[in-house]
């Protein structure tokens, strides 16, 4: 498995400075991860909604190997609001392990919309053969009545 080494000086403040190794994790891992904080809908089984945070933060929290032995980083400083990482030394934390673990920008922007936000699916090309295939269709430019054959018939009172 893949490893990445880098080293943070100052620049996000003395406590966080040091060594950080991160590893790549498997696709399973990231995938329960993803499955952890997605809620599904019962029947369809569509995205209704995900914690993208929680995703990004579990991701690196599982891919962080070594760090410097005062362990300035934590799962709870990675998901903190009032005692959170610097959004900078954080973003670059999520950086390293999306280049590692394959998280593309595509399943990022999936992970953060609800599933009916952008829909994916193409349409097929045939599908407007299959509307045609429904029966009869009403008149139109392309579609001309037929011809009729039969004669009215006369009623004799």
């Amino acid at each position: 498995m893949r490893k990445q080494t880098i080293n943070i000086g100052d620049e996000y403040g003395a406590e966080y400075a040091g060594k950080y190794v991160f590893q790549e994790i498997t696709w399973a891992k990231r995938s329960r991860i993803i499955q952890k904080h997605t809620k599904y809908h019962p029947i369809s089984g569509q995205v209704q909604s995900s914690d993208f945070i929680a995703i990004q933060a579990e991701s690196i929290w599982a891919s962080l190997k070594e760090q410097p032995q005062s362990s300035p980083v934590t799962l709870e400083r990675l998901l903190g609001e009032e005692n959170g990482v610097p959004i900078p030394f954080g973003e670059l934390f999520s950086q390293v392990v999306n280049s590692l673990c394959a998280l593309t920008r595509e399943e990022t922007a999936f992970l953060s919309e609800p599933s009916d936000a952008k829909n994916p699916t193409q349409p097929s090309p045939t599908s407007d053969s299959a509307k045609n295939s429904a029966g009869p269709q009403p008149n139109s430019p392309t579609n001309p009545p037929e011809p009729s054959t039969s004669t009215p018939s006369s009623s004799t009172k």
